[in-house]
């Protein structure tokens, strides 16, 4: 199956994610939640709760990314669906997540097996190429122009 579904409601197994995987449709059960913890956005300033979730199928199971509200409707041992999902790496490590595009909801107990704890998706660490800030040309080769420049005088 390929890492991109539609909205025709395709739903793949927690075993087929991939990093950086999207828009992904699944069914999991969540298996435990950590304690939220608060944390500043860098972007608005304003204070937000985090937390992350085990969840998972008979395939296996991966740590999904709550925020805010999503933190307090998870329940555990219940059922969800989870709709336009993406993966992203998170100190090299796999995460699900929603985004603003995405969505949880609660579905009615159907037949679901138990959770594969035993292979978290979690657990694998990839390589994750180092981003470099991008420096002030301005400022930082400003003086070295200059030096450049006198040291290519013509005689």
């Amino acid at each position: 199956m390929s890492d991109e579904n539609d909205s025709t409601g395709q739903f793949i197994t927690v075993e087929e994610l991939k990093p950086n995987s999207k828009n992904v449709n699944l069914k999991v059960k969540v298996v435990s939640k950590n304690e939220p913890r608060e944390v500043v956005s860098r972007l608005s300033g304003e204070t937000l709760r985090v937390a992350e979730a085990l969840v998972g199928d008979e395939t296996a199971s991966i740590l999904l990314t709550l925020w805010n509200d999503d933190i307090d409707n998870l329940v555990d041992g219940k059922i969800y669906q989870i709709n336009n999902g993406y993966v992203s790496l998170f100190k090299g490590s796999m995460r699900l997540n929603t985004g603003k595009y995405g969505s949880i909801k609660e579905i009615e107990s159907e037949d679901f097996g138990e959770v594969n704890s035993e292979k978290n998706l979690s657990d694998q660490v990839f390589e994750q190429p180092r981003f470099k800030r991008p420096f002030n040309t301005y400022q930082r080769d400003f003086g070295r122009r200059d030096q450049r420049r006198r040291s290519f005088r013509r005689r």
